[in-house]
Parts: structure tokens; C-alpha cells; sequence
């Protein structure tokens, strides 16, 4: 069978599961592909349930398939195909490790055991049966999944009425000790503007008071993982949260003061890091005027440089600011 024939077999499949039309592509049908490790010369009953990072996923599509993607498009497969894939149940994510975040390095995807068992049966008399079945049962399932990771999900104080929960891992367990802790000791009283989350662009984001403080938000801009409004101070504290990567190193500092340019709140940029051990690790990175807060010391910060201590340094709003 050629490749551009099981690639057309794998869209309509999706078709038939009831995946939205913005999924009837040959990247998410090149994804499921590769989730059951099924190239050209394989039958459909000999579909497999290996486990699939989104590189190895593409690297299948030009291995398998002669199909090129360019490595900045890995996160388009991420949310644009296997997202869709994961929220109707066809795909488990890191079924081994549920509590790693899915934007870890190991990541890994698997075709649901119920989703296999139905798959492997295309092309032969029972498809037909088993699909109106599975798709009898697919509510129930897809339910079934997203209670089950949302059980692992880490609940963060609400926000006004709303509760907010992020994708469990250790970078969201951060991001809950600076919105519940790092808050409460350095700028009480403050407003929560934004929260960032692994499993999804944001968790929470106060559009209304971003405006008022003259901010447009960019969508494609890159967010830090927090926003605190400090609304006495007149501060838009920013807090890039750092388990594994980025802190406010120079080229993010620049970034972020690009982004909020137009704030008319005085800027502070804060990393936050779980402990003293990662931060060594990172110590030589980070940008001066910037804070740093260390989760398992709580009650102290380090300040890196400049005429004060947390505070906001060289934009319009600076002079707004007691010292």
C-alpha cells in the first residue's frame, strides 16, 4: 500500500471517530499512525500501542512516510493534533509517569487499550460493529480519562469564585507555592492577573485589569508563568518560574520589559526556584535588577543588584513608585 493511501485510510478514521474537522489532516492521521506504529506495509490489525514523544512522532512521518516537518512545528503537533487526540480519549498521555507535566522532556503518548482493540480491527467485518459501539461508549470514556487527570490536577486558591487547577508536576507545584506563599509574604494584597500552566497555554488571566493597566496582551507573546498586580505599590510583579529551564536571564529580561512596555505599573521580575540547589544551578544566568525567591526558604529573597529591593527599575512608572 502506498503512503499516501494509509495516510487518506488514517483521515477518515478520524472522520469516523468523530474528531473535529480541524483534525482531518495528515498530521494528526500521521500522529495516530505513529501511536500505533503502523507504516505502509503493515496491516491494521497488526497496529501496535507503543509509547510516543511528539519528536519521535514526526521523525515516523519522514522515517515511514517521507513526510518532512520542520523542527520549530513540534509544538503544532503538541496542541494542534495530539491535544485533540488526548481530550477524546484516543490517547493516554505518559500513562507511565501520570504526574509528569507534558511539557517535560520524557513525555510520552499511547494509544488507549480500547482505542487499540477498536483500530485493529478496520478492514475487517467487525469494524463497523465494534466502531458504533466504541462510539456508544466513547462519553463514558472520555469522561472516565479527564476525571482521572483531573484527580492528579493541583488545586491552587481560588481567584474571586474560581478554583484554579494546574497540570500536576513539579513546575506547576512551583507556580502554587508563588501564588500562594511568595505572594502573601512580599506583596500582600495584590491582585492575581495572570497564571500559566503546563497542559495549556494559561490557567487564569484577568484581561479587564491587564487593560486597565494600558497592557494589550499579545497572544503569541510569551507570558511568564505569574502576574501579580501589587496595586498599592502600583508594581506588576512578573515571575518566571524555574524547575528545570528558564529563569530571568538578560535576553528574557529584555523580552519581558518588551512585552509589558506599555505598562503603566513599575515592572519587578522575580525567578522562583524550588530550592538553593537548583539555583546554583542557574546563579550565573540570571539578569541584575531581577529578585530571586527560593520556595523551600520562603520568607527571604535575594536581590541582585541596583539602588533598591524589590522594586521596579527604568520605565515610566518607576517614578510612581515610593522608595
Amino acid at each position: 500500500m502506498s503512503a499516501e493511501t494509509r495516510i487518506r485510510e488514517a483521515v477518515q478514521v478520524l472522520r469516523d471517530l468523530g474528531m473535529p474537522r480541524e483534525q482531518h489532516n495528515d498530521r494528526t492521521a500521521l500522529c495516530l499512525l505513529a501511536l500505533l506504529d503502523l507504516d505502509p506495509r503493515k496491516k491494521w490489525s497488526e497496529a501496535a500501542e507503543p509509547r510516543v514523544g511528539i519528536t519521535p512522532m514526526m521523525e515516523f512521518a519522514r522515517d515511514r512516510y517521507g513526510v518532512k516537518y520542520a523542527p520549530n512545528t513540534r509544538e503544532t503537533f503538541r496542541r494542534f493534533s495530539v491535544h485533540q487526540l488526548v481530550q477524546a480519549g484516543l490517547v493516554v498521555p505518559n500513562p507511565d509517569n501520570p504526574t509528569r507535566p507534558v511539557n517535560s522532556p520524557k513525555t510520552v503518548y499511547q494509544i488507549a487499550p480500547e482505542a487499540g482493540r477498536l483500530l485493529r480491527t478496520l478492514k475487517s467485518k467487525e469494524w463497523k460493529g465494534r466502531l458504533v459501539a466504541y462510539l456508544t461508549r466513547q462519553g463514558a470514556l472520555a469522561t472516565r480519562y479527564a476525571r482521572v487527570r483531573d484527580l492528579k490536577r493541583i488545586p491552587v486558591r481560588k481567584v474571586g469564585s474560581r478554583s484554579l487547577h494546574l497540570t500536576p508536576g513539579a513546575h506547576s507545584q512551583l507556580i502554587k507555592a508563588v501564588v500562594e506563599q511568595f505572594a502573601a509574604r512580599f506583596v500582600p494584597g495584590s491582585q492575581l492577573l495572570y497564571v500559566g500552566d503546563t497542559g495549556k497555554k494559561w490557567a487564569y488571566r484577568n484581561d479587564k485589569s491587564f487593560l486597565a493597566l494600558g497592557i494589550q496582551l499579545d497572544e503569541h507573546g510569551k507570558m511568564p508563568d505569574v502576574a501579580i498586580h501589587d496595586r498599592k505599590r502600583n508594581w506588576l510583579v512578573l515571575v518566571e518560574v524555574v524547575t528545570s529551564h528558564g529563569p530571568v536571564n538578560p535576553k528574557r529580561h529584555e523580552e519581558l520589559r518588551a512585552l509589558f512596555a506599555k505598562s503603566k505599573a513599575g515592572l519587578v521580575f522575580v525567578t522562583a526556584f524550588p530550592s538553593r540547589a537548583v539555583m546554583s544551578k542557574y546563579w550565573n544566568e540570571l539578569a541584575w535588577e531581577t529578585e530571586v525567591w527560593v520556595a523551600d526558604h520562603p520568607d527571604h529573597m535575594i536581590h541582585l543588584n541596583g539602588s533598591r529591593f524589590l522594586g521596579p527599575y527604568g520605565n515610566s512608572a518607576d517614578k510612581k513608585v515610593g522608595q
